[in-house]
């Protein structure tokens, strides 16, 4: 089993490994979030994601994406160790971390087989929908019920009792 330090890769070295597993028969998922404080959801939602084939890629928002996405006091953690918690998962086999607001500009560089999205999401408001569509990505819908939320847990460590 690979360490999580080398399942993180450079975005522009990401495209050739694909393209390798790729010619190897590979079906290759791409999966992404913030993922700021890796919770049971995360888990079960990459579970999900690495069900639909044989590779599972990880995209993790940078730091500015994340701001952006979350508001004020995000992200907790730094993209570097957001990405290596992620790497850190048996079922992960590649993270790579991107600045855009999503990954439209991932899909057309990767091509992945499938683009796995979490269960916040349906089939038609995935915003990276249109994209796949024109690439002939599958979009899979994965993990369990979202009843787990990052904004929740660092709500209630706030308000838990210190001492």
């Amino acid at each position: 089993m690979r360490s999580a330090v080398t399942k993180l890769v450079e975005r522009e070295k990401l495209s050739g490994i694909l393209a390798d597993l790729r010619n190897q028969g590979k079906k290759i998922v791409l999966a992404n979030g913030c993922f700021d404080m890796l919770h049971v959801g995360h888990v079960r939602y990459l579970a999900g994601a690495r069900s639909e084939g044989d590779t599972l890629v990880v995209a993790v928002n940078a730091d500015s994406g994340v701001k952006g996405l979350k508001g004020p006091g995000r992200p907790v953690l730094h993209e570097r160790a957001r990405a290596l918690l992620v790497a850190a998962l048996r079922e992960v086999d590649y993270v790579v971390i991107f600045p855009e607001p999503n990954v439209e500009a991932l899909l057309l560089e990767l091509r992945p087989d499938v683009h796995a999205k979490g269960t916040d999401y349906t089939a038609d408001n995935v915003p990276e929908k249109a994209t796949a569509d024109r690439l002939g990505i599958r979009v899979a819908i994965v993990g369990d019920p979202k009843q787990h939320s990052t904004r929740e847990l660092l709500e209630t460590v706030r308000k838990a009792p210190h001492g």
